[in-house]
């Protein structure tokens, strides 16, 4: 099985930042909370040899929400917080970019999961990817992940059915989806 991992940030593992925060983005520290349990999941991850990589949209930048410096200050949280419950993320990718600008690293596109292949010298082809938005789910079927929705972010069953494509499992939250891959799902 492929030791590799791909999750996105924001109602994975930590609370969506959507309805509650400044202009719905975690633009400071403060604004960062762990989600229950996921930081137990990623430490289960990485005790069970899985190199995980961190994924996720921050348009919040472009938009002129917040800095590229305070995004750099909720990674230290968000890592410092993981490390010190024993979990280690390999490598944090983020898309500062909107829609009308065109790039290609802006989920659904690939180009984070691209430019992890390459600066990391791997093949993320069968491995999870673990999202709770469309996007994610999207992303990872183009590059031949397993995708995993889990519903502790913005999206719940119903709104699944009008999508185009399907996640290949549902699960409540990061630890569960977790206890299902480290427990041997396929």
């Amino acid at each position: 099985m492929n030791k590799i991992i791909v999750i996105d940030r924001d109602g994975v593992i930590n609370k969506d930042p959507a309805g509650w925060t400044k202009h719905n983005y975690v633009t400071c520290p403060e604004d960062f909370h762990f989600l229950p349990g996921a930081k137990e999941a990623i430490k289960r991850l990485s005790e069970n040899g899985f190199d995980i990589i961190i994924v996720s949209n921050q348009a919040g930048i472009s938009k002129g929400y917040y800095s590229e410096k305070e995004l750099e200050s909720v990674t230290r949280k968000m890592l410092e917080g993981l490390e010190a419950s024993g979990g280690i993320i390999k490598k944090v990718y983020y898309c500062l970019h909107q829609d009308k600008d065109f790039c290609d690293c802006r989920k659904p596109k690939t180009g984070m999961l691209d430019r992890a292949e390459k600066e990391l010298g791997i093949n993320v082809k069968g491995s999870f990817f673990i999202g709770d938005g469309k996007v994610d789910i999207e992303a990872g079927q183009k590059k031949g992940l397993k995708t995993v929705l889990v519903l502790s972010g913005k999206t719940d069953l119903a709104r699944i059915a009008e999508w185009p494509v399907k996640p290949d499992y549902i699960f409540d939250d990061l630890k569960e989806a977790v206890e299902f891959i480290t427990g041997g799902g396929k």
